[in-house]
């Protein structure tokens, strides 16, 4: 995937590298005024610093020996480094040489900044804003893509005719026929199995409530439910009816929602769901 940043006029691509985003320097350097090559940039001990202190921190593959080699000759007249020979000696992953269309040199986004401040302070700023920009408007697309598939995995649910015998366990009749002080422990028992209290006291380590441990599938699930119960309370049925029917819905929904590998996706995208397990 790439995308395109704008700094100070300067048209700068962003890539993705094993799921981590790098940033163009052979881009950036086209906003920096005169003659200069990103060699020039590797030829400075703090650039060298730098460099060695983000692979320790990020790289176990590090090769510090050659790293050790090449601080003791940074800055000196003689001292010469490409980006390629960076990489093949000391195994660094945080600068990367691309070929193809969108070629060139790439560093992981911590790196980029550091080469915007060498370009110039405001143009460091701009870079990391203009950076900010583009991962909010990447979360914004992200936010509307789980809300298209979560529309698209509630279709389902209320149009395929379940084929295969619904799996226990269903609620016994002592839950069922229990007074539930709140219509969100209704809901947890048809869904969970538990009340929130139960939930709290076999849980006492984890912060929060049992349903910020659900996981896509019973998020989905239990969004119908609540519009169910609504129904079921204006044609006024009583707790215990409510609860028997919410219960055979939430095991049928559920049998179809596990068998979705969209929700697979979901859920590999949704960081911030933590599944109840």
């Amino acid at each position: 995937m790439n995308n395109k940043l704008m700094v100070n006029g300067a048209e700068i691509s962003v890539t993705t590298i094993n799921d981590k985003d790098y940033i163009s320097l052979t881009d950036m350097l086209k906003a920096k005024d005169g003659d200069f090559f990103i060699s020039d940039w590797l030829r400075n001990r703090n650039t060298v610093e730098f460099l060695g202190i983000w692979e320790q921190i990020h790289n176990p593959d590090f090769n510090y020996g050659e790293f050790a080699a090449i601080r003791s000759q940074a800055g000196l007249n003689s001292y010469k480094l490409s980006v390629k020979e960076w990489v093949e000696k000391t195994h660094a992953i945080g600068l990367r040489a691309k070929a193809g269309r969108y070629g060139g040199t790439y560093a992981y986004k911590d790196i980029a900044f550091e080469f915007g401040m060498w370009i110039s302070p405001e143009f460091k700023i701009y870079l990391i804003k203009e950076f900010e920009r583009l991962k909010a408007e990447e979360m914004k697309q992200l936010g509307w893509d789980i809300k298209r598939n979560l529309a698209k995995i509630n279709y389902r649910i209320h149009t395929d005719a379940i084929k295969e015998n619904l799996i226990p366990p269903e609620l016994s009749a002592k839950q069922v026929s229990m007074v539930y002080a709140s219509e969100a422990d209704v809901l947890n028992m048809a869904l969970f199995g538990m009340t929130a209290k139960q939930w709290r006291d076999s849980h006492p380590d984890l912060k929060g409530n049992i349903r910020d441990y659900a996981n896509v599938s019973q998020l989905v699930c239990l969004s119908n439910l609540e519009n169910l119960n609504a129904v079921f309370i204006n044609e006024g049925m009583s707790q215990a009816e409510r609860l028997t029917k919410l219960n055979a819905i939430a095991i049928s929904q559920m049998e179809i929602l596990i068998q979705d590998h969209r929700i697979e996706a979901l859920e590999a995208h949704s960081g911030k769901l933590s599944p109840m397990e």
